[in-house]
């Protein structure tokens, strides 16, 4: 369900501001644009659902995760006890009982980070498809006036099908909001483009990240160091 939504999601952050704009002008209204808006708050009120949902799956699993690990750990010392004092059939048997708890809690960790990066996904998605809502919604009223504007001067209305129309019309005041609509529009497009690049290597961080803390606490435990402390 989360992806199918993840999906939906992607769809609406990918779609061309610029295309959308033509097709507002070709059409001489800006219903397009309301129709995107109406179908992108639909989909982010279920996105906030689906993100909650999965954000306490992962609080599950890590809990899960770290409670069959803290209990294979003291099954372990439990296996040398026993075989401290010669109880061989019962060390044998708390073995067998270790090696399911340890690849229970392997699998548990694998779902863990799996389901974080789900959830950063998501978040993510969240945070991109609000800051186009609102670009879309500014230019919504920008081309209502520049609609408005053109409508007033019908000599030029007619020939105005998309943004490229616009240098040719021999208006300064349509140009103008047009050539900042334009703008406005390219520098959407390359805030979207970067986000999506720091999006990619926070997410490479954040499992690298995960997979050596946990490497390096099963060390500290290993060596008797305790707790590790924040620094």
């Amino acid at each position: 369900m989360a992806q199918s939504i993840l999906d939906k999601i992607n769809t609406l952050i990918s779609a061309n501001l610029h295309a959308m704009v033509d097709k507002a002008l070709e059409s001489n209204s800006v219903k397009v644009m309301d129709e995107y808006i109406r179908r992108a708050e639909k989909d982010l009120e279920n996105l906030e659902d689906a993100t909650v949902t999965v954000g306490g799956s992962v609080k599950t699993l890590k809990r899960k995760y770290e409670e069959i690990s803290a209990n294979a750990e003291k099954l372990d010392r439990d296996i040398d006890t026993l075989l401290v004092n010669s109880k061989a059939d019962l060390a044998s048997q708390a073995q067998a009982e270790l090696n399911s708890k340890q690849q229970l809690a392997q699998e548990y960790y694998e779902q863990w980070q799996q389901q974080q990066g789900e959830y950063q996904k998501m978040l993510d998605a969240k945070l991109k498809l609000e800051a186009k809502l609102v670009n879309i919604r500014h230019e919504r009223e920008h081309l209502q006036e520049l609609l408005k504007l053109a409508e007033a001067k019908a000599a030029t209305s007619k020939t105005i099908r998309s943004l490229k129309d616009l240098e040719g019309v021999g208006d300064d005041d349509i140009r103008r909001i047009g050539d900042a609509i334009r703008s406005r529009l390219d520098k959407e497009d390359a805030q979207l483009e970067m986000a999506s690049t720091r999006l990619q290597d926070q997410m490479d961080q954040v499992l690298e990240t995960g997979a050596i803390d946990s490497q390096l606490e099963e060390r500290r435990k290993r060596l008797g160091l305790g707790q590790s402390s924040s620094s």
